[in-house]
């Protein structure tokens, strides 16, 4: 069977950049046009240029891609022509293939908002589509508040998204402005607007996740008939979100009857790449992964409770809905003090630790980690450090290094400038083998940009000369850092956690428990260092 073009259209760079404290560089606008272009969606918008210098400088030298680039505006205004309408010029002045524009479709607020007659507003709509179409130009319509002004009007609605069409528009795009609409509806209403004339092979959906159906609602639009999906990476937009094309796009590719019925243009080799490219704009937004995010989350298939471990360990379909390794992602196993034997088996195997069944360490191994959990560390999010403490348990291998003593010291002073500042120093003493090694850290600060906080000292201090295992530590890079406080009162426990990459893209976990924080970290620091030594099979001293 042939199956049937479903077009998606990215608006990460434009709707996207709605999202409260988002704000992209024209660099990383670049980048991110990249990777879309890489995983395969047809059409990639821009920003709306003039609105600001950084979207002008976007277009002023735009990415070479194979999707289509397409730049955002609004219709003409009322009382001026399309050709002399300077807001709209702005936008055609861009040179895009395609340009999108949004105009109202909900009578409300054509009156209230804009201030015109009904009327008028449908000539702007004519107007200014069919002048993108005399000039050359792909014609989006995204017809803003569809769904809540066909419910309040549908008349008017269906008129004001037929005046697109008929003047020219290739999609109409039926968008959810305040994101309330439910699936049912969206469906519904779909099929209404394809009744009234206008091809799903021309209609698009836009939807917004207030209520949290922005992909359900995108789905129920390709039921009704829509052919265009619009979305972004990661969900991003204004208030709860725009529809997550990390989410849709391996549902349309996995999952029937999607899977069948339609093509996306996304390859599966694209689709391997989905996870990383998810990753890629959280590092851009300095933002912690989401890792219950369908598909491409750190838990995404993560298996806690010992039943599932053991289901996992006969069949992976027993609680696995597709094989993480299509989306880029990959099983864990956790430990916690809700994990059984096979749990511990199968997290030990992934780490290449080979063990006996029958060995009665396996037990104790248990136990010792439910102990340590009930005193406030956390092995389900601390891989790492599991791994370690497995090691030692089994096998009582030598340490790479012995810790001797550290101190560390923040003080808040003003610098010869007058400035204030704060200035952390550490001091770290280990043993390699037979030699004492020591080094010191000091950094300051004077505004936000650098961290100058005494973990950071710490961390720098302990990495700073290792001696023989110094080159296989320099690549490590401290990446998200997080504090708990276990219990309260003045005995309170404090739970640190540390996630690190490298330069061959690992990232891991450690933990560190204990009442001071300094020592929590430390002790999170030594297993992460330990960790990656142990892996990149560095000798003992």
């Amino acid at each position: 069977m042939t199956k049937e073009k479903l077009y998606l259209f990215d608006t990460t760079l434009r709707d996207g950049q709605q999202t409260q404290g988002v704000q992209f560089s024209t660099a990383e606008k670049n980048r991110i046009a990249e990777a879309l272009d890489r995983l395969g969606v047809d059409y990639i918008e821009g920003g709306w240029p003039g609105a600001n210098p950084t979207d002008s400088d976007f277009f002023n030298a735009p990415p070479k891609t194979r999707a289509t680039l397409t730049a955002f505006g609004m219709t003409k205004r009322a009382g001026r022509s399309a050709a002399n309408d300077d807001v709209l010029a702005a936008v055609m002045n861009a040179g895009t293939p395609a340009v999108c524009l949004v105009g109202k479709t909900h009578d409300f607020h054509v009156t209230t908002a804009l201030g015109i007659t009904l009327d008028e507003n449908l000539e702007n709509i004519s107007a200014s589509v069919a002048h993108m179409v005399a000039e050359g130009r792909e014609a989006l319509f995204d017809a803003e508040h569809f769904f809540d002004g066909y419910k309040a009007n549908p008349d008017y609605a269906l008129k004001a998204a037929r005046a697109a069409y008929d003047a020219g528009a290739r999609w109409v795009v039926l968008c959810d402005t305040n994101g309330g609409t439910l699936p049912s509806e969206v469906k519904e209403i779909v099929g209404k607007v394809i009744e009234a004339g206008i091809p799903g092979s021309h209609i698009g959906i836009h939807t917004h996740d207030d209520t949290g159906h922005a992909v359900a609602n995108s789905l129920a639009a390709v039921d009704a008939g829509a052919r265009q999906i619009q979305g972004t990476l990661n969900g991003l937009g204004e208030r709860c979100g725009n529809a997550n094309l990390t989410t849709i796009i391996p549902t349309l590719l996995l999952k029937e009857p999607y899977k069948s019925a339609y093509d996306t243009g996304v390859t599966a080799e694209a689709l391997v790449g989905l996870r990383k490219t998810s990753r890629m704009l959280d590092d851009i937004l300095n933002r912690v992964p989401a890792k219950q995010a369908p598909y491409v989350g750190a838990s995404a298939f993560a298996h806690k409770a010992g039943l599932h471990a053991s289901a996992i360990l006969k069949d992976p379909t027993t609680y696995e809905h597709v094989e993480p390794s299509l989306v880029g992602n990959s099983r864990i196993i956790p430990m916690s003090n809700q994990a059984g034997q096979s749990n511990l088996r199968s997290r030990l195997a992934e780490a290449g630790i080979e063990v006996d069944p029958k060995d009665p360490a396996l037990a104790r191994l248990l136990d010792v980690i439910k102990e340590r959990e009930a005193q406030g560390y956390s092995y389900d999010t601390a891989q790492a450090s599991f791994e370690l403490l497995a090691r030692e348990m089994l096998y009582q291998p030598r340490p790479f290094f012995d810790v001797d003593r550290y101190r560390v010291i923040s003080e808040r002073r003003r610098n010869a400038k007058g400035e204030v500042i704060t200035v952390s120093e550490a001091v770290v003493s280990v043993w390699i083998g037979t030699q004492k090694v020591t080094s010191f850290y000091e950094n300051e600060h004077a505004d936000k940009e650098q961290d100058a906080g005494p973990v950071n000292a710490l961390s720098n201090a302990l990495a700073k000369d290792l001696g023989p295992y110094q080159a296989l530590i320099e690549d490590m890079e401290l990446v998200d850092f997080k504090v708990r406080i276990t219990s309260g009162g003045i005995e309170a426990i404090t739970r640190v956690i540390i996630d690190f990459e490298d330069s061959k893209g690992r990232r891991w976990s450690t933990v560190g428990v204990k009442q001071n924080l300094i020592d929590a970290s430390f002790e999170a620091l030594l297993d992460a260092i330990n960790w990656k030594l142990w892996r990149d099979g560095a000798a003992t001293a």
